[in-house]
């Protein structure tokens, strides 16, 4: 895999994603970083168990920018950002599926490698390493 672009997947505002103001709860775009982490996962291993996910979130952030509301269509755009000896970042960009200039929310997260039996950190697995080249893009 050498095509070095992020990685796009479609977000569904479902009902009731929606708070007591008419728009998605800050909580819910942890879940939508969630789910693209999910896809991005599946389109590199074709893994969907919780199981073959083998990293544990250990930072999450995000700028919210703009409100989401229930009639908008996402487009969740993610890039790794950086690959070390037992960890990855990878940022997300939350925006309109019409419009990438309508941005709703940024984010970025670091994910450590971690062996579950194990309980630590290992490093990075080289199968794993070469996945995530395919969408390394520096910041």
């Amino acid at each position: 895999m050498s095509r070095k672009q992020p990685f796009q997947s479609r977000i569904s505002v479902r009902f009731n994603d929606i708070d007591a103001m008419g728009h998605v709860n800050n909580a819910v775009i942890f879940t939508y970083f969630e789910e693209g982490r999910k896809a991005l996962f599946y389109d590199a291993f074709r893994e969907s168990v919780p199981g073959g996910f083998n990293f544990m979130v250990a930072h999450l952030e995000c700028d919210y920018i703009l409100p989401v509301r229930l009639e908008d269509r996402l487009l969740l755009t993610m890039w790794v950002t950086a690959i070390g000896t037992k960890s990855f970042g990878l940022a997300y960009a939350l925006m309109d599926e019409a419009d990438a200039n309508r941005i709703f929310a940024k984010g970025s997260s670091v994910q450590v490698c971690y062996d579950y039996r194990q309980r630590q950190s290992v490093p990075v697995p080289q199968t794993l390493k070469k996945a995530l080249l395919a969408y390394h893009l520096p910041s």
